[in-house]
């Protein structure tokens, strides 16, 4: 394949001799200052999605992708009809019934405000990973025999919650809840609990705040009889909740039922993330322009340097066009060579990471315990594009400089 003589003499101008020595340092400089800024917004950037991707995992795994309610918060009262209905939509995998309500957790050493999860044993797997996430004890929910008495109800408790009320594995507690209770003589309901399980998700609003009970405990305890506050649906992919919540909410007619998916339900965390990560992408692209300044200035004196040669090309017939063309390539031959070697750097970074794991986090400080990395090919893309334009926008001003010499006055004193 026959290159334009452009480009050929843009390489040759790019190759190191004695006398452009100072300039093809210069140039190299450039080079790898693009390449820098191609692998820092890698390694960044891929940093950011695997923040982001254990962030929504831990999330969703503990809560779901879709929820299904009625207005006003009415409660589901038919939630097994309901569940029939819309179990075989296209893209469900599993449903739940659940009661979520505000209670008081107390034993001897004292009592704290909770969030109360009534779950069914049954389905719960289908919706949620709270199983995985247990690290004491075990997720038994349903009645536990006792040496002396009847069997009571199991549940699992946050791990700051724990800690917080120095709980043990097989202790006694109790839930009251003030469902029901409309005035200062009414006793609100008070049930007991064991103590099965500790759980922790790695974020301290669930840690802290959330307890798991069976649905029919917590039915009782709300006085919710055979309701539920709503449905979770789990799905095949995440991604496409806010079709499927529209499917489910229009196979049930509409209201009183509405569905929030799991972005609507955190959107404030995902789109500050999201917005987090293109800050971080227009910031470090200052690398990148601050290499395509030397980029300006290595072609500026290649143009004072090759006064003579572009003389002599424009006496030889080469147009404006031409000479304009010879230094764009200049400049996107440093672009391509610096982002080729960047995404290099970037990418062997990034799967040094993934495969050994070399940088790690303090288990007790965060949810992780070694930097998480997720490379996307749609990142090296706009990275890679990214970095082109701006090389190539550098060129533009000594190319149009270069163009505008005249042929008499670039070689009268040669």
């Amino acid at each position: 394949m026959n290159l334009p003589y452009e480009l050929f003499i843009a390489r040759r101008y790019l190759k190191a001799r004695k006398k452009g020595g100072f300039i093809n340092l210069i140039t190299y400089i450039s080079i790898f200052g693009v390449a820098i800024g191609v692998a820092a917004l890698i390694i960044v950037l891929s940093v950011m999605n695997g923040f982001e991707s254990e962030v929504r995992e831990r999330i969703i795994g503990f809560d779901t992708h879709v929820r299904l309610r009625t207005f006003h918060g009415q409660g589901v009262d038919n939630y097994e009809d309901v569940i029939s209905k819309i179990e075989n939509v296209d893209g469900i995998i599993g449903t739940s019934p659940y009661i979520l309500d505000k209670g008081m957790l107390r034993n001897a050493d004292g009592s704290s405000g909770v969030m109360v999860r009534g779950a069914d044993p049954a389905t719960i797997d289908q919706v949620s990973d709270i199983r995985d996430n247990i690290v004491y004890g075990e997720l038994q929910l349903n009645e536990v025999p006792q040496a002396e008495g009847n069997p009571l109800p199991g549940i699992v408790v946050g791990k700051y919650i724990a800690d917080e009320l120095r709980l043990d594995l097989g202790e006694r507690v109790f839930i009251m809840s003030m469902a029901g209770v409309r005035n200062t003589f009414t006793m609100p309901p008070v049930q007991p609990f064991i103590v099965t399980g500790f759980f922790e998700t790695g974020f301290y609003e669930y840690d802290a705040s959330y307890v798991y009970i069976s649905l029919s405990s917590a039915q009782k305890l709300f006085r919710m009889e055979h309701e539920a506050s709503g449905i979770e649906i789990r799905l095949t992919d995440l991604y496409q909740a806010k079709r499927i919540a529209e499917a489910v909410v229009e196979k049930l007619g509409g209201w009183p039922y509405y569905a929030r998916t799991w972005f609507e339900m955190r959107q404030n965390l995902f789109s500050w993330m999201q917005m987090e990560k293109w800050a971080m992408f227009i910031i470090l692209c200052l690398i990148i322009i601050v290499a395509a300044f030397n980029i300006i200035s290595t072609l500026i004196m290649v143009v004072m340097d090759k006064t003579r040669e572009i003389g002599i090309l424009k006496s030889m017939g080469a147009n404006n066009r031409s000479i304009s063309r010879i230094f764009i390539f200049e400049g996107i031959v440093v672009g391509v060579l610096g982002t080729i070697i960047g995404g290099l750097i970037g990418f062997l970074l990034c799967w040094a990471q993934q495969k050994y794991q070399f940088f790690s986090l303090p288990g007790d400080v965060y949810f992780i315990n070694s930097l998480p990395v997720k490379m996307k090919a749609l990142d090296f893309l706009l990275i890679s594009l990214a970095s082109l334009l701006i090389c190539l926008v550098s060129s533009l001003y000594p190319a149009k400089k270069a163009a505008k010499l005249v042929p008499v006055d670039a070689i009268r004193y040669e």
